[in-house]
């Protein structure tokens, strides 16, 4: 399995679609070297404005996605 470092530099815009959520996003992807590492796949790194930013924006769509629920769902 190929392993990659993930720097999230800046989120540009976040919009969902039909149940998905994209985020628009300037990242930095880089192959990992395997060796030495105790877990294989995929680490996500960010600074903490960035995190702060992402989790926003997260909180954001996710109550569009309760606000149309019907009712009845909620």
């Amino acid at each position: 399995m190929k392993t990659f470092q993930i720097e999230l530099q800046k989120i540009k815009s976040m919009s969902n679609r039909s149940g998905l959520v994209e985020a628009r996003i300037d990242a930095l992807v880089l192959p990992k070297n395997a060796r030495g590492e105790d877990e294989g796949g995929t680490t996500l790194s960010m600074d903490e404005a960035t995190a702060r930013v992402l989790l926003l924006l997260l909180k954001q769509q996710l109550a569009e996605f309760d606000g149309r629920k019907a009712r009845s769902q909620r």
